[in-house]
């Protein structure tokens, strides 16, 4: 192995190739070695020795004149220079004031449960079967209604993300908005379960009119009121439970997109009247206030307060007697 010897600082300095970044080497330092090799403690990171035989000794530091080392340090250097935003993930907070995206809330069409004589289908296990999906009605009301609402409110004209229910009526409905739009297939994402319609237990097969009025009796009672549980295996949640399942997947929402239009497509309109209510602060016993007819587009209204994470104090003297 060829060397260099700098007759002033009496260093002998090898000249083979060593991992590229700088090409300064302080020579009167102590210099700490890998595999072998002289390493620079002057430099940030690695350093590099002169190579290819080319070097001159300066005030004590050796300089390498040698193009690999200058290009590869200059390209490190550049990348080390580039910071990338760091990545960040939480859960939703309700009332939320600031959302890094925008939502379009979108009931699904007029389906066969929505019918005069309709009965309630929620079992999940059918949820694909066509017997859940749009009526001949329901698709002339998307077409006529739902997506001239969508439209109106520019969606079209940005990046949009439309995020429908697999809930048949609602994936039918996702995929006549995105043709009329012109958004490719890419861009509907299905969501799994956080979108489902509500599961209503025992109710299940009861006429659609008949259980609805029952249920929202209920519900104005009591947020955390469940129905009878059933035996084909049909959830039976409450407003709570349903709040659970929208915070999801819009804290998955916030935290894969930014400054998007996302499209938010239900099978039913207790899912996105409960998101509304929970974005706004208004307590989910009065939920029905923001419901939606089939097909009916709002775009989520966001309270102006912002969510109030400090700890809460009670003045209770005489506890547990005044804690509700």
């Amino acid at each position: 192995m060829s060397s260099l010897l700098a007759s002033k600082s009496n260093v002998t300095v090898h000249t083979s190739w060593s991992p590229p970044v700088s090409s300064c080497v302080h020579v009167r330092d102590k210099i700490p070695r890998h595999r072998g090799k002289p390493i620079s403690k002057c430099c940030t990171g690695y350093s590099t020795l002169p190579s290819e035989g080319k070097a001159s000794v300066s005030n004590g530091v050796i300089q390498s004149n040698s193009r690999r080392q200058v290009l590869l340090g200059s390209i490190i250097s550049l990348a080390a220079s580039t910071a990338c935003a760091p990545a960040s993930a939480s859960l939703v907070q309700f009332p939320a004031s600031k959302l890094q995206n925008r939502y379009i809330l979108v009931r699904a069409g007029e389906s066969y449960e929505d019918l005069n004589n309709g009965r309630i289908a929620r079992n999940p296990a059918f949820k694909t079967s066509q017997s859940c999906g749009l009526t001949r009605n329901g698709v002339k009301q998307v077409l006529g209604l739902t997506v001239p609402a969508v439209e109106s409110l520019g969606v079209a004209e940005d990046l949009a993300w439309i995020w429908p229910s697999i809930w048949q009526s609602s994936y039918m409905t996702a995929e006549i908005i995105a043709y009329e739009l012109g958004l490719g297939r890419s861009q509907i994402v299905p969501e799994y379960s956080f979108l489902d319609a509500r599961g209503l237990g025992a109710y299940e097969g009861g006429e659609t009119a008949l259980v609805a009025q029952q249920v929202g009796e209920f519900d104005a009672l009591d947020s955390l009121w469940r129905p009878l549980k059933g035996e084909d295996g049909t959830p039976h949640e409450s407003l709570q439970d349903v709040l659970v399942r929208v915070r999801q997947v819009m804290s998955i929402c916030e935290t894969q997109y930014r400054g998007d239009n996302i499209i938010l497509v239900a099978p039913d309109s207790d899912v996105l009247s409960v998101l509304q209510a929970a974005a706004l602060g208004v307590d989910l016993r009065q939920h029905t206030r923001f419901s939606l007819p089939p097909g009916g587009v709002r775009e989520l209204t966001l309270a102006l307060e912002p969510y109030d994470a400090s700890p809460r104090q009670l003045s209770c003297p005489n506890p547990p007697s005044c804690v509700v």
